[in-house]
C-alpha cells in the first residue's frame, strides 16, 4: 500500500513562488507546475507523473478546454486520496476536497473570466502558432501565471487541512 507519511513544511507561499518559477523559467505547462509543487508538498517526486501532465497544458492537449492549473490541482488530490492498485482503498474525502477546489477555483481564482476554459481565460487559440507567440510576448501570460500561483496556494491550503487531526469536542461534566 502506498502511504504518504506527512505533508512537507513547504508553505503555501513557497508553493506559489515555485509554481510560478516552474512555469516562467523552466517552461512547465500550468498543469505540470501545479502538480509538481503538490507532489513536493506531499513528499513525492515522480517525474513520470509530471511528464504525463504535459498533455493537459493549453486546455487539454492545446484545445482551449479546461484550464491545466485546475487539472493539476485535481491530480494532486488524486495522489493524496486515491489509489494505485485494487488492494488499496480510496479515501472518500477526495470528493469533498475536489468539489471545494473546483468551486473555489471558479469563484475566487478565475471569477473575472466567467469560465474555467483555458481558451477563454488566455484568449488564445493554441493551434494558431502566431497567436501562441503573441500570448507569450504579451500581458495575458501574466494572468495565467497568477492563476497557476493562486491555484498552488489553494492546493497547499487543502493539503494542510487534510493532514490536521480532527478536533473533537467532548462535553464537560458539571462539578
Amino acid at each position: 500500500m502506498r502511504m504518504i507519511s506527512r505533508v512537507r513544511r513547504m508553505t503555501k507561499e513557497e508553493m506559489r513562488d515555485k509554481a510560478v518559477q516552474l512555469m516562467m523559467v523552466k517552461r512547465f505547462h500550468c498543469s505540470q507546475a501545479v502538480l509538481s509543487v503538490g507532489q513536493e508538498k506531499l513528499g513525492m517526486n515522480d517525474g513520470e507523473v509530471i511528464k504525463a501532465m504535459g498533455a493537459f497544458g493549453g486546455g487539454l492537449g492545446g484545445n482551449g478546454e479546461v484550464c491545466g492549473a485546475i487539472v493539476g490541482a485535481l491530480a494532486v488530490l488524486g495522489l493524496r486520496f486515491s489509489r494505485a492498485s485494487e488492494d488499496e482503498k480510496e479515501d472518500p474525502k477526495m470528493w469533498s476536497y475536489a468539489h471545494e477546489i473546483l468551486e473555489r477555483f471558479q469563484k475566487e481564482i478565475v471569477k473575472n473570466h466567467g469560465s474555467i476554459l483555458c481558451g477563454e481565460i488566455a484568449r488564445v487559440n493554441w493551434k494558431d502558432r502566431e497567436q501562441v507567440r503573441c500570448f507569450y510576448k504579451g500581458e495575458t501570460v501574466l494572468e495565467c501565471v497568477r492563476i497557476v500561483g493562486d491555484t498552488a496556494v489553494l492546493v497547499g491550503e487543502l493539503l494542510e487541512r487534510a493532514t490536521q487531526p480532527k478536533m473533537v469536542m467532548l462535553p464537560v461534566a458539571d462539578e
